[in-house]
């Protein structure tokens, strides 16, 4: 991939990562919830499942995510469920009695990661937007696994940025409000309502 190619490609990336999506709420979520530092095992889930969207595309099955109607409608609204689970968890989440300088929830590592995978797999636009995306960066005259290399490593890394240095963070100005059950019960309404609504957006827009 040569470097104007490139420096396009990180553009690109950056301006996709700083779109506020699932992932972005769920990065926001998890780093109210246990911390920055312990915010990235979700983020890192989010990323295995970014790569499992490439290699789909890289395979072509995209093409048949993008042109199965059922399979399309069908993980659509897998995803849009999950989601939806995520946010009424959230809002009839119960605010918990909290020590001034512990996290207020409770996750591990295993149960971060595990949702931020989910979070991001059940997301079927990712593959068709992968789909468009991906070809724009890619030189059949050169050797394509490579470039593939490179997209990947690129959009991880750009991501992972992004999320742990500007969502993550800007969560952790929100992290007053949950040492009080007031603050909690209002952060719940915020994410689990943002939660909701991304997933009924993903299940109603076409």
């Amino acid at each position: 991939m040569s470097w104007s190619v490139w420096f396009a490609l990180v553009g690109a990336a950056v301006l996709i990562s700083l779109t506020p999506g699932a992932g972005a709420i769920n990065t926001m979520t998890n780093s109210i919830g246990v911390g920055w530092t312990r915010s990235i095992w979700g983020i890192l889930g989010q990323q295995l499942a970014l790569l499992v969207h490439i290699a789909v595309v890289a395979a072509g099955v995209g093409v048949l995510v993008a042109e199965s109607h059922m399979l399309f409608e069908v993980i659509r609204y897998a995803g849009a469920a999950y989601l939806v689970y995520l946010g009424v968890r959230q809002l009839l989440a119960r605010p918990e009695a909290v020590d001034a300088e512990a996290p207020v929830v409770r996750m591990t590592a295993w149960q971060m990661f595990r949702q931020g995978v989910l979070v991001n797999l059940t997301n079927p636009k990712a593959v068709v937007f992968f789909l468009a995306f991906t070809p724009q960066f890619i030189r059949p005259s050169r050797p394509v696994l490579p470039q593939y290399g490179v997209l990947a490593a690129t959009v991880v890394v750009v991501d992972v940025l992004v999320m742990w240095f500007v969502f993550a963070v800007a969560a952790r100005g929100l992290r007053r409000m949950t040492r009080t059950p007031s603050g909690q019960r209002r952060l719940n309404r915020i994410f689990g309502g943002l939660f909701v609504g991304v997933g009924v957006l993903l299940a109603s827009v076409h």
